[in-house]
């Protein structure tokens, strides 16, 4: 078992005294907004089970979500829209969603730790954490509420426009997608430059 606080009891150490953990959902799918959220949990706080939400079944990732807003000191959920993905590509967007979200928490963090290796165009002061939602407790957070949020529109989605099965793929590229698109052709929630690569 890692210490999911190690990272961050090394910055509380140097002085930081305000972090803010922040990850994205829903870069991959080649339809519906891609998601971010920031979070900050008390320091130390042990969530049972808190992982990386891809490593969740959705039941668990649903349950950590509650447990998540309820305890978390901040949090804040941002999107951005498939419009905006268009117009400043997927990471562009992302950044913009990250920075949403950073901006949204009504305490102000001394330090963003985003997971990846990408943090150009984050607006506060951040650093990267390879591998950070499985291995850093306020990331692996944000993981789960971006997820989850990400995962519900889609849902919301696939009411208005059921031929495409939103429900079982949540927009990713599956082979039940791909067919759906031959067959119906994209709707207004596709990214069209995603679909450029489809045969």
């Amino acid at each position: 078992m890692t210490d999911l606080w190690e990272k961050e009891n090394e910055l509380y150490k140097q002085g930081y005294r305000c972090l803010c953990g922040v990850d994205e959902a829903g870069r991959g799918p080649l339809a519906g907004p891609v998601y971010a959220a920031a979070v900050i949990l008390p320091r130390g706080l042990e969530i049972p089970g808190l992982n990386d939400s891809k490593k969740l079944t959705e039941k668990k990732r649903e349950e950590l979500f509650d447990v998540i807003t309820e305890k978390a000191l901040d949090y804040a959920i941002a999107f951005a829209t498939v419009e905006e993905i268009e117009e400043r590509n997927i990471l562009g967007a992302t950044m913009l969603a990250m920075n949403r979200a950073i901006a949204c928490l009504k305490t102000k963090p001394d330090l963003a730790l985003i997971d990846g290796n990408r943090n150009a165009g984050i607006e506060t002061p951040s650093l990267c954490v390879v591998k950070g939602d499985a291995t850093c407790a306020d990331i692996a957070a944000a993981s789960i509420l971006a997820k989850v949020s990400r995962d519900r529109v889609m849902l919301e989605l696939a009411k208005a426009y059921p031929e495409y099965h939103f429900e079982q793929h949540k927009g990713y590229g599956t082979a039940l997608h791909y067919a759906a698109l031959r067959e119906y052709g994209p709707s207004p929630v596709h990214r069209p430059s995603f679909l450029k690569k489809m045969h």
